[in-house]
Order: C-alpha cells, then structure tokens, then sequence
C-alpha cells in the first residue's frame, strides 16, 4: 500500500487485491482522472500494463486477452465520453462471457451536473451488459475506506469470473485532488493491520468456483436417451476448451453420433479422432433431400449456436429434442426448443456419457460419413489449386496454420467462409471470434490483444472493412512481440449483403450505396501509415510464405460479385455429388 496520499492508499490497495486475486493484464487510456489507479497498476509488478490510447480500441484488445487468455483484464480510463467507448466490447465481452473489469474514473459528486469539464453521466452506463455495477464512492484512507477498497476489487474479480457467467464488471470510482501522487501528511489515518497490508500473499477475500460436476442421475438419464435415439447427432458450436476434443470424439463413437463442428469448437481441427467429424454441413443442408433424409430426433449441442443458416433452419424444422450444454448459466438458445439446458461441466458429461455407452457398439452415421468424403472431395478439388478466390482462400489458410497458431476471424463473410470451407486437419491451432454481439468493429484490436495476451503466432483473418473500422487498432502492434498477421480479404465492400433479400429488391445504385459501401480501402497505405510490412498475395501458393513473413499485413483482393456465383456453383456441385450416394 502506497502512503503517499489518500488516493495513491486507496488506489494501491485496490490493485493489490486484484494482483493477489491473479489479474495479470491492465489496458490503460491516458487521462488525468484516472491517474491514481493507473500508476497504481504500471507499479504492480504481476500486472502487464498495455497503454492504447484510443478506448475503443482498448476495450477490444482486453477482449481479445481476456478471450485468449480465459482470465480478466482491466480496462482503465479518465472521466467524460472515454468509457462510453468501451460499450461496444463490454456488449461483446457480455455476449460471449468474457471477464472484463471496467475501472472508469469518474469526478466526485460535487463536480457532477454542474458544467464542469469532462463530466457525463457514468452511473451504470453500461445498463444491463454488466454482471455487476458498482459506484465505488470516495473513501477516506482510514480503516473503512482502505477495505472497502480491497473487498470491492475481490468482488469484482470473482463476478468478472462468473457467478455463474463470466463477463464484464463495471466499477465507477471517483477522485477528488490530489490525482498526482504528491504527498500529503496524515492522509492516511488507517491502523488495522488487514486495511493497510491486505492478507499476505493472498486476497482479503478469496473465492471458490462454483462446482459444476454433474450429479450421476444426469449422467444417467441423458446417457438412456441417447442409448434410444435412432438418429442421433452432436453440434459442436463456439466454445474455448480444447480438452473437450478427446471426450466429445469417444461420445461420438460411443453413440454413433456425428459431430457437425464449426472452427471455434476447437473440434474441427487438432490430433484427436476426428473419424465423427464433419466439417460441411452447411453445403449438405443446403440440400432439400439430404437434409430431410438425416433427420434426427435428439441432438447434444455443446458451445454456442454456430453460424451456419442451413444449420439453424434444420435444426428448427427437424422437431428434435435438443439437450443444451450451458455450464455457465446463460440462455444460448435461439431456437426455443431445447428439452433441456444441463448446467454441468461439459467435459465430464461427454466422457460420463461415453463411459456409460461404449459397450453397445453402435455403427457410425454412414450416410453423414459418406456425404463428407463426397462434399470434401468436390471442395477439395474447385478449391485445391492456386486461384485466389475466398473460399479457396480458407481452405489454403487450414493448410498453412501450424501447431500453437492462434486464428481471430472476423464476423460477417469471413467466419461464414471459414465455417463452411475450413477442411479438418490434425492442426493444433486456437480459433477464436467476436460472435457474442456478431460486430466487426474492433477485430483488429481483439486478435491483438489475444496475440498478445497468449504469445501465440496469430492470424487475423478481416475484410476490407473491417480494417477499416479498426484501423487505429493497428497502433496495439507496436508493443506485441508475437507475429501477427492481418490477411485482408479485399473486395471493395460488405460482400455478405450479396446473400440478403436486399440485393434483389434494391436496384443497383441503392444497393452499392446502403449496403454494398465500397470504400476503396488501401491495405498497403494502412500498413505504411503504422510501418508496417505490406504483401499483396497474388496466388494462394504464396500464402505460407507470407505468413511465415512475421507481422504485417497480407491483402488479397477478390470480387464480391463473382464470390457470390462461386459459392453457388459450389453448392450446386456438392448436391450433385450426394446425389450420386442414394
């Protein structure tokens, strides 16, 4: 605890308790405000401190650390518009269950509502987005003050870990004179040895997690229905674990069940069996016959909703009964039909399912199994060569990642591509999204933020505009030591309005301008602008190379228009190829 003042008391408290507590990164934005906890936490010498000016693009680099990582960051800015900045990421942070904690400073209530300088109303700001609010209130450093201090970041840091959800937390602390750590005598008039020294080593209040080992009953029973299905099939959608592979993978064959596994399951790519897998699904249900001929009637979805429409409407239209793996006590369920959310650890359901099925040898889904190799061998082959086109792109993309790669996919096309294309492959890679609130701002900003907090290579896989959006997020690369590649995918707009009712009913002059929004976007002139390195890829076979480059930018420009026929015409063949089965 620093005795200089009563704000440096308080401030230095508040973070010793955070740094006990295992807080590791701090984002600050610099302002006068704010500057007792910020010297605060640059002094912690367990705390990394990343200083990015631009709060908006600070708040997505801590949800790219904190999503990398699966552990809080702090966030900290001064008083005013500043933390209105950040509502942006802590929507995401709040859809996606990410831990952030949001320290903004704020003036104290005389200074409130009056004219004075830099002064908006912070008081819950951020409305129901946040898993807890609080108005830390002005302290004085006495024996009161520095605990409440010291409770409310142990607080704070345990609901950001989820009670039961992780998410954003937001603490609002206002300070009076001095900000500086200048001295002031008997400012600090605290003698309890707990408000001055905190516990030794530890936080003034730890905190156990919630146990979320499911009870043998549940094991049971779900294990019975999935022992009577007759069609049984497992969606893995966006979750973090990669220890959910192997148990998933025994589930799989246990029961017979494929695994229709998006990217950000973890599932599609890794060392693990992937014999259940299958990876395009989104162009078999495209396919009126095919999808009516697997029709299950139970289905074990385990992450998120993934992004596939086909999926969701087969899903919907298919009368299942649906069981919901939801640990973390959300409501991820947009279909509203699921017999049952399991708030249990989804890693020991998978295996306790397996376990208590294994013996009853059930064949694999043949007619899922059959369909992949056929849908793989047509995309494999339109999309194998060196033409640059995007979904050639994802599928070359899947090649080059290595072992330890982290992948940051932007919303929009990007993540629909990489969904429906990205091939299976025994990678150990980490793919991660901002597909809580399905924005592309601030993507630039959250792959580094996660580059950095990981110290994995990463690759940032955007559209044009979607740099542009984030274009000052670029800035964050200065600091990362970790190669970060940003592929842009150039084609001069939003490409996924081509696939939207709008593009008929609008005519060509409206449309480009409402949705199709060209820009003229020059990735090079980004790059230069933060001196960064510039490639233009002009074939796919120079891919590894440009990633194996290190940092910079990777541009490779296509054309939204013909992109929206190649899709098609890849539709078109892989119906034709499964046709071919029956």
């Amino acid at each position: 605890m620093d005795p200089t003042n009563a704000n440096t008391a308080l401030a230095s408290a508040f973070v010793e308790e955070l740094e006990r507590g295992g807080l590791r990164y701090a984002v600050v934005s610099p302002g006068s405000r704010s500057t007792p906890l910020a010297v605060a936490l640059w002094r912690a010498p367990e705390i990394e401190v990343t200083v990015i000016v631009d709060e908006r693009s600070a708040g997505f680099f801590a949800v790219g650390a904190a999503q990398a990582s699966g552990e809080p960051v702090a966030l900290l800015c001064t008083s005013g518009t500043a933390a209105a900045n950040y509502h942006p990421a802590v929507c995401e942070a709040d859809e996606s269950a990410v831990p952030l904690l949001v320290l903004s400073a704020d003036r104290p209530p005389e200074l409130r509502g009056i004219g004075a300088g830099q002064t908006i109303d912070q008081i819950k700001l951020f409305g129901s987005s946040v898993r807890w609010f609080c108005e830390v209130g002005t302290h004085r450093a006495d024996d009161d003050g520095l605990l409440h201090y010291r409770s409310v970041a142990c607080r704070a840091l345990a609901a950001a870990r989820g009670e039961t959800r992780p998410g954003p937390v937001h603490l609002n602390l206002p300070w009076r004179e001095p900000l500086a750590p200048v001295p002031v005598e008997g400012a600090v008039t605290a003698t309890d040895p707990l408000a001055l020294e905190g516990r030794a080593g530890r936080p003034l209040t730890a905190v156990t997690r919630l146990d979320r080992e499911p009870s043998a009953f549940l094991l049971e029973e779900v294990a019975g229905h999935i022992g009577d299905a007759i069609a049984g099939v497992i969606i893995a959608g966006r979750q973090l674990d990669p220890e959910l592979r192997e148990p998933l993978a025994h589930l799989a064959r246990a029961a017979g069940f494929p695994i229709l596994a998006e990217p950000t399951s973890q599932l599609r790519c890794g060392s693990h069996d992937r014999s259940h897998l299958v990876t395009t699904y989104d162009q078999l249900l495209r396919d009126e016959h095919f999808a009516r001929s697997v029709v299950p009637d139970l289905v074990l979805r385990f992450g998120e909703m993934p992004t596939s429409k086909p999926l969701r409407t087969w899903l919907a239209d298919s009368g299942a009964d649906q069981i919901v793996i939801d640990p973390y006590g959300g409501w991820n369920e947009p279909s509203r039909r699921a017999a049952a959310l399991l708030r249990a650890d989804p890693t020991e359901l998978a295996a306790g399912w397996a376990t208590r099925l294994e013996k009853e040898e059930r064949g694999e889904p043949r007619a899922w199994i059959e369909a992949e190799r056929a849908a793989r061998a047509v995309l494999d082959g339109e999309l194998g060569g060196t033409e640059i086109s995007e979904p050639a792109l994802h599928l070359a993309l899947g090649r080059a990642h290595r072992d330890g790669d982290l992948v940051y996919t932007a919303s929009s096309m990007p993540i629909r591509d990489q969904e429906a294309f990205l091939a299976p492959a025994g990678t150990d890679a980490l793919f991660l999204s901002n597909r809580g609130a399905n924005g592309i701002d601030g993507l630039i900003s959250s792959g580094i933020g996660a580059a950095h907090a990981s110290g994995r290579p990463t690759t940032i896989v955007s559209g044009d505009l979607g740099l542009l959006h984030d274009l000052g997020g670029l800035a964050a690369l200065r600091g990362v030591s970790t190669p970060v590649r940003i592929v842009v995918i150039d084609n001069n707009g939003g490409g996924i309005f081509h696939f939207l009712p709008q593009a008929e009913a609008l005519g060509e002059g409206e449309f480009e301008a409402l949705l199709g929004t060209p820009r003229g976007v020059d990735a090079g002139r980004a790059a230069a602008l933060f001196d960064l390195p510039h490639r233009r890829l002009e074939s796919l076979d120079g891919l590894p190379g440009a990633l194996a480059a290190g940092t910079g930018v990777i541009e490779v420009k296509t054309d939204r228009r013909a992109g929206v026929e190649a899709r098609r015409r890849l539709a078109e063949r892989v119906a034709a190829a499964i046709g071919g089965l029956r």
